[in-house]
């Protein structure tokens, strides 16, 4: 039903969108998610030409809306969007906001688009507001009028931006459950969204977008379960990071504490997790200085906090040659793997690009 082939968008010299390629099938249901600033919005009013793009093509039932003779009109007729502000008209009641379209732009009569109306209303739980002007309404009900009218136009799609991130927590469940049923009746959307249990119920796809590309996309099962790429699992799994590059063997241990316990106080912790990380760290140094004594030293630490599954990772990389402390008798002294291995679970050693990388997640018990 959609198909996007290399489109880009640009601001001035700010490149917002680049070689963007997508494809959306009728009675798909995409959530768009990825970091604020990453052209989720611009993505979405560059489909409808909200947005002039720069650059690339958009087909819409196999016609390209940029050509010079396509009726975009009434291409666009087929496309509703839904906005984060609602955008109602103040000055007209609820009903009046979903009659003015298909009587202006449709040529419904007022008796038809007034019939049609009440029972989107009632779809959305709003017949008893069809006279309520807007300021009259809360949030949540002001989005449904919004959702309603859209539906007024009879479009095969609906974009929505958005929907809930101006709404109060409190009302946010009641707009996302008529998005729901519009999914359940085979309406094809899409939806930038920062509502990550919405998108994984609700999608048959996921876009991950960072940086103005679909950086990642698939079933909602592999995005928030198993995502391929790392930027995607950073923001799905809400990780902070903090990486420390030690260059030589005479590296400040003081400091590198410092800087951990401070990472975990920032994100509260608790203080035995921050011990068993500051030991893990003092160990894994003390092993890697005894293995690496005839080579250039040089190891990257990376602390990962993630919030979603409350859990701390320590990732060591060190560059030169094969080298995994914990294979047995790889050192005399193994005092340091047992108190690694006491301390922390699900230890993992790759060689990766010339690099050995050793990671670990911090015991909580």
């Amino acid at each position: 039903m959609i198909k996007v082939e290399h489109l880009s968008k640009q601001f001035g010299e700010l490149t917002v969108l680049r070689e963007v390629n997508a494809e959306i099938k009728k009675g798909e249901v995409i959530s768009i998610i990825g970091p604020s600033g990453t052209g989720k919005s611009t993505f979405l009013r560059c489909l409808n030409l909200l947005e002039m793009p720069s650059g690339g093509r958009i087909f819409i039932d196999g016609t390209d809306i940029l050509d010079k003779s396509a009726d975009v009109p009434k291409l666009r007729q087929k496309m509703g969007m839904v906005f984060q502000s609602f955008n109602l008209f103040a000055h007209l009641t609820a009903l009046e906001n979903l009659t003015i379209g298909p009587v202006k732009l449709l040529g419904r009569s007022k008796e038809q688009a007034g019939k049609k109306a009440m029972e989107l209303l009632k779809m959305v739980g709003l017949a008893e507001k069809a006279g309520s002007f807007p300021d009259e309404l809360s949030g949540g009900q002001k989005q449904r009028v919004a959702i309603a009218r859209c539906l007024a136009m009879e479009p095969e799609i609906i974009l929505f931006d958005e929907p809930t991130s101006a709404l109060d927590p409190t009302m946010v469940s009641e707009v996302l459950a008529v998005i729901r049923r519009l999914a359940k009746e085979g309406m094809t959307m899409a939806v930038v969204t920062h509502e990550m249990d919405f998108a994984r119920d609700v999608s048959n796809r996921v876009f991950y977008m960072d940086e103005g590309i679909i950086y990642e996309e698939g079933p909602p099962q592999q995005i928030f379960e198993n995502p391929q790429k790392e930027k995607t699992r950073v923001f799905i799994n809400r990780v902070r990071s903090l990486t420390y590059h030690i260059r030589n063997q005479n590296y400040d241990l003081y400091a590198i504490n410092g800087e951990i316990e401070h990472f975990c106080e920032k994100h509260v912790l608790p203080k035995t997790t921050r011990n068993k990380a500051l030991l893990l760290v003092e160990e894994l140094l003390a092993i890697f200085s005894a293995g690496q004594v005839t080579r250039q030293f040089e190891i990257d630490l990376t602390l990962s906090y993630s919030e979603k599954r409350d859990s701390l990772e320590l990732v060591a990389e060190s560059a030169g040659d094969y080298f995994n402390p914990f294979e047995e008798n790889t050192l005399p002294d193994q005092l340091g793997t047992t108190i690694i291995k006491n301390l922390s679970e699900n230890m993992e050693y790759q060689r990766v690009s010339d690099r050995n990388r050793f990671s670990m997640t911090v015991k909580k018990q």
